[in-house]
């Protein structure tokens, strides 16, 4: 079972007040790119994995999303994405993706947000999405950058200049990394990216198109704390096709 860490009430105090969950998608400077990822929604059953408060299922409502279910295996996430919902075609099921079961050909489009790199077993969960595609949908997804999540102890560090640098070590030793974030001992799971894009591909998928989050220069002229985003990419967006 993945480790529910939304539901320790330390992490999901200081999670609720990010911006991305204080703001919505206007919160996420990556939501720009993601959204020129996701196809036409117009009539489409949709599933978001690790839906978190529901931001990304009401906006493919919203977007013409025929219905959408959200999965998370947090309790707090699920109640709070319905206490935000009033949609009787988006319904949100609390489910560990580690073990997640879909039917075939359920859905025509399958998101997810930041969400995979708490799951172990990758090639398990690309394989369960694939089968429950319908042939030529979609698939897109954002998860932590490998080169982000990598380090034993991931944090910057200022050099003599005092520029900053982000520390990339043990990058080809995947697997369990525990960092402290809002609450000791969070795991994640470390793969490198051809890790990724080749689980994705060995599950039937074509990789359609792969980006690295970097704020563009009117992101950061609004918000200068993102430029030290330049110095190494936080998030790996990729959008398959069945």
């Amino acid at each position: 079972m993945a480790q529910n860490i939304y539901d320790n009430a330390d992490f999901f105090g200081g999670y609720s007040q990010l911006p991305r969950q204080t703001h919505g998608l206007a919160g996420a400077p990556e939501w720009p790119v993601v959204r020129g990822m996701i196809p036409d929604l117009s009539g489409k059953r949709a599933i978001d994995l690790g839906c978190g408060f529901g931001w990304v299922s009401r906006w493919m409502r919203e977007n013409g999303a025929a219905s959408v279910r959200g999965y998370d295996v947090s309790t707090n996430m699920i109640a709070r994405a319905r206490a935000d919902t009033n949609d009787v075609a988006i319904d949100y099921v609390i489910a560990d993706l580690e073990t997640l079961e879909l039917p075939e050909a359920s859905c025509d489009f399958a998101f997810s947000s930041l969400t995979f790199h708490y799951v172990e077993d990758f090639a398990r969960l690309s394989r369960t999405v694939h089968g429950a595609l319908t042939a030529g949908s979609w698939f897109v997804f954002t998860i932590e950058h490998p080169i982000f999540m990598a380090a034993t102890h991931p944090h910057w560090i200022e050099d003599e200049d005092g520029r900053k640098t982000w520390p990339v070590n043990r990058y080809a030793i995947e697997g369990e990394r525990r960092t402290d974030w809002f609450a000791k001992g969070v795991v994640k799971h470390h793969r490198t990216m051809a890790t990724t894009l080749n689980t994705l591909i060995e599950a039937g998928f074509s990789i359609c198109w792969v980006a690295e989050f970097a704020p563009s220069a009117e992101q950061v002229r609004e918000q200068p704390a993102l430029a030290e985003e330049l110095e190494r990419p936080m998030i790996l967006m990729i959008a398959a096709q069945r």
